[in-house]
């Protein structure tokens, strides 16, 4: 049975610079809500808490809405979730197939070709080669990509490499899907299969997390929100009372 599990996660992030800089200089670089996240690592550094204690449990059936504003935690959040970061402290416990589109291009090498990355991009995703082997067809199709499969990424635009990896990473409907605001680089036809498709996945996901400043998308797909503020988990509840606590937050800033 597909979970996901956190016990008082926090995640900082150790910043480095020059002695000359100094502590005062570096914090004019932030806001007054992100200098409250912010502390001093030693003379030549400091620390950025990118989440604060944070506890969560998500079963099937759970369709979770990440709510705030840039910089509350959101997609620091889903990357613990997918395994890209790991905590500073606490505990994560995963079970179940994950799909994350926060990084659909991790794992990716811009010297293979396209058919390579597939394989590539589905062994991140937890195929076996031969699992990963077996998407080409359906990918090729539907990034409709052609005979750029046969070049190297890095001699594709950025749409072309998006459209590859939203290819893959949508190939196949996982246990636990993770998502960063909806798809919405490429051309207006591409756009519009994509959506098609992510659409087909996320009604067949067990555990569905997105990440989202749209109202619409979010209570469209999510049944439960998750309001973060400063990288701590403000409030846990309806959609409706997170959006509420979101919007009254915003207009106090």
């Amino acid at each position: 049975m597909p979970f996901t599990e956190l016990n008082s996660v926090c995640v900082d992030f150790p910043v480095f610079t020059s002695r000359s800089r100094g502590l005062v200089n570096t914090l004019f670089m932030y806001t007054k809500q992100e200098q409250r996240r912010v502390e001093k690592a030693g003379m030549f550094g400091y620390t950025v808490h990118a989440l604060r204690d944070i506890n969560v449990s998500l079963g099937p059936g759970d369709r979770i809405g990440l709510i705030g504003r840039n910089g509350a935690g959101k997609t620091t959040l889903l990357r613990v979730m997918s395994g890209v970061y790991e905590p500073s402290s606490g505990t994560v416990r995963i079970e179940g197939r994950i799909s994350s589109l926060t990084d659909i291009m991790l794992g990716m090498d811009p010297d293979a070709n396209g058919y390579e990355n597939i394989v590539l991009r589905g062994i991140v995703l937890g195929l076996s080669r031969k699992e990963a082997a077996s998407l080409i067809p359906d990918v090729a199709d539907f990034s409709g990509l052609g005979q750029y499969l046969d070049l190297p990424v890095s001699t594709y635009s950025t749409g072309m490499m998006l459209r590859l990896a939203f290819a893959v990473s949508t190939a196949v409907v996982p246990e636990i899907l993770l998502m960063d605001e909806m798809i919405g680089a490429g051309d207006a036809h591409f756009v519009e299969k994509a959506q098609s498709r992510i659409n087909k996945v996320i009604e067949n996901v067990s555990i569905l997390v997105i990440a989202s400043h749209n109202e619409e998308i979010i209570k469209r797909f999510c049944t439960r929100g998750i309001l973060l503020d400063e990288g701590r988990i403000k409030h846990m509840g309806s959609v409706d009372e997170c959006m509420a606590l979101h919007k009254e937050g915003s207009s106090h800033p």
